[in-house]
């Protein structure tokens, strides 16, 4: 006897438009109708980033520029990747579907990491950003970058993670020479700049207000750390209820 087909999840399509600085895009979006958690929209929150990057890079090549960022070019993944909480999750699941002996591997790697941050004396005020100021974050990107410390899905000078890595990730891009972004303290480096950023929109989502512009964000090397300790995402809310957040957000 088959098993009954189960009826596939009521969804809701709306258009969205959404303006930022000289910026406007129309797009269509589909959400679950039903009880969703923030894991199940991030895909969504992703291409909203991937969308405005690509009209970001679209302006720079109208002016005679191109964006350097390419595959081999891993100095940005040496700095402070700063993640929103649903991201930590989506981490540590993330690691742990990978395969032995690679999960092992990335695991391992998450601990050396962390292991050289505390020998800089680094680890406990990356276990407590939230509040942090704007001159605090500004002094802790400066410092981690100039541990050298690999983000740990980073192989051969490149992302083993790209279709899945963060927000911040997506919307750093810079339009001047990749040795540049190398250096400690990068003169030079002409950074693409955003309409808006998805990603601050991302940490202030279906979180308590905040003055901070950041919201609540952590460092990607606390992912699997801080994902044990808050292995839930918030409670579920119909799909577009959580739309309408996360476009809240990006208003702000």
């Amino acid at each position: 006897m088959r098993p009954e087909p189960s009826e596939p999840p009521q969804t809701t399509t709306a258009n969205v438009t959404i303006e930022g600085e000289r910026f406007r895009m129309q797009c269509r979006v589909t959400v679950p109708s039903g009880p969703s958690r923030l894991s199940d929209l991030l895909p969504l929150a992703r291409a909203l980033s991937d969308a405005v990057v690509r009209e970001a890079c679209g302006a720079v090549e109208e002016m005679g520029e191109k964006i350097s960022c390419r595959k081999g070019c891993g100095a940005c993944c040496r700095q402070l990747i700063a993640i929103s909480e649903v991201e930590a999750r989506r981490i540590r699941d993330l690691v742990e579907g990978l395969p032995e002996p690679r999960r092992t591997e990335v695991r391992t790697r998450f601990a050396e990491a962390c292991r050289r941050l505390e020998g800089a004396g680094l680890l406990e005020k990356l276990r407590a950003t939230e509040g942090c100021s704007d001159e605090e974050y500004a002094a802790l990107v400066d410092t981690y970058f100039r541990q050298y410390i690999p983000c740990p899905f980073l192989e051969e000078e490149s992302c083993s993670i790209y279709d899945e890595r963060p927000i911040t990730c997506r919307e750093h891009l810079v339009a001047s020479p990749p040795e540049y972004c190398a250096k400690p303290d990068p003169e030079g480096v002409r950074k693409v700049r955003l309409p808006l950023r998805v990603f601050n929109a991302v940490t202030r989502w279906e979180v308590p207000p905040t003055e901070h512009f950041l919201g609540r964000w952590l460092p990607l090397i606390l992912a699997p750390e801080w994902a044990e300790a808050h292995p839930e995402d918030p409670p579920p809310k119909p799909g577009p209820e959580l739309l309408r957040g996360l476009l809240a957000q990006l208003g702000r």
